[in-house]
């Protein structure tokens, strides 16, 4: 099983423009990224994507490979499936750009449920962690998902689901984390794909996979990623890198 994983990076950022290329003790955040990547020892090959020239100079001055994305794209998954199409790769791994502390052991698992798939069931996973606190389940910057027996993905929302209009003992609210991998043809067919009314109304584009009928592998998860948000959060990553 070929694995490659792709890192698209925007250089624009609502929040905090340009983090992917601040400095986190010496090196830019895109490249602390990208060698993240390749010391999981899981991927065959580690890109990056941008239509950047600050983000593609600052990766290829430490020697990483870049892909260069020539149109502009409404979701990650569309910047992605571009990238990949001329790739040889049997699962694509979506790694966000601003996490430079992510740790093999949930990328690790989400794999291994590709490689137990022996009837290729799964057309993308995706990782869940377990949350508890009241404000975190209503907040709908939180996206909830909500899964079968299985572990496929019913539904995500940034609404409260289920909703509790009685408590039932085992029930638990599941948070979603945005680490995806795909099977090459998912990302394809998505890309040719319209959005539908779901994600157009959550802003989610996962629910455009399962509007098409694409089945979602959820993998649950302790570990939560640390990205960088804000210039608050990358002081906080240089402390960190400087006491490892």
């Amino acid at each position: 099983m070929n694995v490659i994983a792709v890192i698209p990076a925007r250089y624009a950022s609502t929040r905090f423009p340009a983090k992917l290329v601040q400095d986190l003790c010496g090196k830019p955040v895109i490249v602390r990224t990208y060698e993240a990547a390749l010391q999981t020892q899981l991927f065959d090959e580690v890109f990056v994507v941008t239509d950047a020239d600050e983000i593609e100079a600052a990766v290829k001055a430490h020697g990483g490979k870049v892909i260069r994305s020539q149109r502009h794209h409404e979701s990650g998954s569309d910047r992605i499936a571009e990238a990949v199409v001329d790739l040889k790769a049997d699962i694509v791994v979506n790694v966000q750009g601003d996490e430079p502390f992510m740790a093999r052991e949930p990328l690790e698992a989400l794999l291994q449920a590709f490689r137990e798939d022996v009837d290729q069931q799964i057309d993308l996973g995706s990782l869940m962690v377990a949350i508890t606190d009241t404000t975190e389940i209503e907040n709908p910057n939180v996206v909830k998902v909500v899964t079968d027996r299985m572990g496929y993905a019913l539904y995500f929302s940034r609404s409260v689901i289920p909703y509790p209009r009685e408590r039932a003992e085992g029930l638990r609210y599941m948070r979603h984390i945005g680490v995806y991998a795909f099977r090459k043809q998912a990302l394809l067919d998505f890309a040719q794909w319209p959005m539908q009314p779901l994600e157009a109304t959550e802003k989610l584009e996962q629910l455009r996979y399962l509007e098409f009928g694409k089945r979602i592998k959820m993998v649950e998860t302790s570990h939560v990623g640390i990205g960088i948000d804000t210039p608050e959060d990358l002081e906080q990553a240089r402390l960190m890198f400087s006491r490892q």
